[in-house]
């Protein structure tokens, strides 16, 4: 771990050096506490023999970490102007690959690895994606830390959920296991941080299934002020709004449900007794 780089005025230097400047509105935000890298490690639980995807190393507050505790670490940064940085300060056994991590080829993604990240607010939801669906080469778990917002609407129970709490409840068993002050970055953004350990479901979903489902519950939530039967209709069908209704009797709900009262597993009880069309 490099102590300088907890310091804002180093962080300010380094920032002019490489014609960078932190945006808030971005989420570009520095960490300046030791003691949330410590949270963050403890977390991720790394051993000697681990591989690791960082997203969006930048100076490397957290990438040095990293590097001390595992065999290898793989990091995508698309900020091309931290290459001269990286040239100097490189640990021997990290690769950085240089890029939209979202755009990169999935051959560039290393075998049986974690994830460990800090992750810009704004392509959270998209990289949760990518890793939990998209990729076929899946990481066995994800140590993240992320707007404690989007942390607890992604832990989230029934009555609260989201589509994003289902799109990763579906893949995976997610829980926050620590708060981060916005006093810990530099600059200290508008909201508190969370740190989320997400571990992935061992078995694989099946794709044509997982469409499937997708449909249903993107439905679902199409308009959050609905009742659940009317979002569904259009997919279910009119002429099934009398079997719909039994169905979500017989599984415990009122006709006057909606998308956020149920979990993963009604999600799936539903889509077994439903008619797509």
């Amino acid at each position: 771990m490099n102590d300088k780089l907890f310091n804002t005025d180093y962080l300010k230097h380094l920032c002019q050096k490489y014609g960078l400047r932190p945006s808030k509105n971005y989420g570009q935000n520095y960490l300046i506490n030791p003691e949330v890298i410590e949270e963050i490690m403890a977390a991720a639980d790394l051993t000697s023999k681990d591989t690791v995807v960082e997203v969006g190393p930048g100076f490397g507050i957290l990438t040095f970490s990293v590097c001390e505790a595992a065999k290898k670490v793989v990091a995508f940064e698309i900020e091309k102007k931290l290459e001269n940085y990286w040239l100097a300060n490189k640990p021997a056994n990290l690769e950085i690959i240089w890029g939209n991590v979202l755009r990169t080829p999935e051959n560039n993604f290393p075998k049986n690895y974690k994830v460990v990240a800090n992750l810009p607010y704004q392509i959270t939801s998209p990289v949760l994606k990518l890793f939990l669906q998209d990729l076929k080469n899946k990481p066995k778990e994800l140590t993240l830390m992320v707007q404690k917002e989007v942390a607890e609407r992604i832990c989230a129970k029934p009555g609260q959920m989201s589509l994003l709490a289902i799109s990763v409840q579906y893949f995976a068993q997610a829980q926050i296991v620590g708060e981060v002050k916005r006093n810990n970055f530099w600059p200290e953004p508008a909201v508190d941080s969370a740190v989320i350990k997400i571990k992935l479901n061992k078995n694989d979903r099946d794709p044509e299934k997982t469409d499937m489902f997708f449909k249903l519950v993107k439905a679902g939530f199409a308009q959050k002020r609905k009742l659940l039967v009317k979002n569904l209709l259009p997919i279910i069908g009119k002429q099934n709004k009398d079997r719909l209704l039994t169905v979500l009797k017989n599984m415990g709900f009122t006709p006057t449900v909606r998308a956020q009262e149920l979990s993963v597993f009604d999600w799936e009880t539903l889509l077994e007794i439903s008619t797509l069309s």
